[in-house]
């Protein structure tokens, strides 16, 4: 098993988050992607502006290493406009994979007509663009039952306008990662989660995000069946090692 063509390698912070100034920020950046070339990850996982950049470093490093981004990153709250907005952005950019935050509030509360539409209209412009797109639902602010709907919702809206043979290229993916818990519940991927979203969501693949922070744990999931994992260790995974971080 090739674990590391498995792993989305992950760095989605901004300078303020990470308490940086936007030079050294960019640094991390230009690290994360280099490191994610020369390890043969899957894939990197960066901001929209620096998607330019890490197609640049890959062809000039002749890499088959794929890129990916956020849409509406990471409440998910923004109206549909905006989101195809960064969609046809990140697209325009160069990015292979398009990891959309679900407007899970909306879900929460009901509104299944909206998520319903970006989830139809997400989709169809990451298909013609023949991009991987990924749905991000936030399991940690979600009940199981609501894990349950949502992930059947998006598996039936997929089937219902799309063909089988595009199943592959759109994912249900668990978590942003950024999402806060009380008293430091797990904010991501958990085994019963993952095991919900699996059940639900075939025959569309499912990408594990959140809490997968050691080899064992990565050796795990994939052997559940997720087809994915996002992380901001992944060389701490492939190397054996151990993280503290929630990404």
């Amino acid at each position: 098993m090739n674990v590391k063509q498995y792993l989305d390698s992950t760095y989605l912070k901004t300078a303020s988050q990470a308490g940086l100034s936007e030079v050294e920020n960019l640094t991390v950046v230009k690290k994360a992607i280099s490191e994610a070339i020369s390890e043969s990850f899957k894939l990197i996982m960066i901001r929209s502006e620096y998607v330019s950049l890490a197609k640049e470093m890959i062809l000039k490093a002749n890499s088959a290493l794929l890129v990916g981004t956020v849409i509406d990153f990471p409440e998910g709250k923004s109206d549909i406009e905006t989101k195809i907005k960064e969609a046809n952005e990140a697209i325009e950019n160069g990015a292979d994979d398009l990891d959309f935050v679900c407007n899970y509030e909306a879900f929460k509360n009901g509104n299944l007509t909206l998520v319903k539409e970006e989830v139809l209209l997400g989709t169809q412009i990451g298909l013609a663009h023949n991009k991987t797109v990924k749905w991000i639902i936030e399991v940690a602010a979600l009940t199981d039952k609501e894990i349950i709907q949502f992930s059947a919702l998006i598996k039936n809206i997929v089937i219902s306008n799309f063909k089988e043979e595009n199943y592959a290229s759109v994912f249900v993916k668990s978590s942003t990662g950024f999402f806060k818990t009380e008293n430091d519940l797990p904010n991501g991927a958990t085994i019963p989660t993952i095991i919900m979203m699996l059940e639900n969501a075939s025959p569309l693949p499912v990408k594990a995000a959140g809490g997968v922070r050691t080899y064992n744990e990565a050796i795990e999931m994939i052997r559940l069946g997720v087809k994915r994992i996002g992380t901001s260790a992944a060389k701490t995974i492939v190397d054996g090692g151990n993280t503290p971080n929630q990404y």
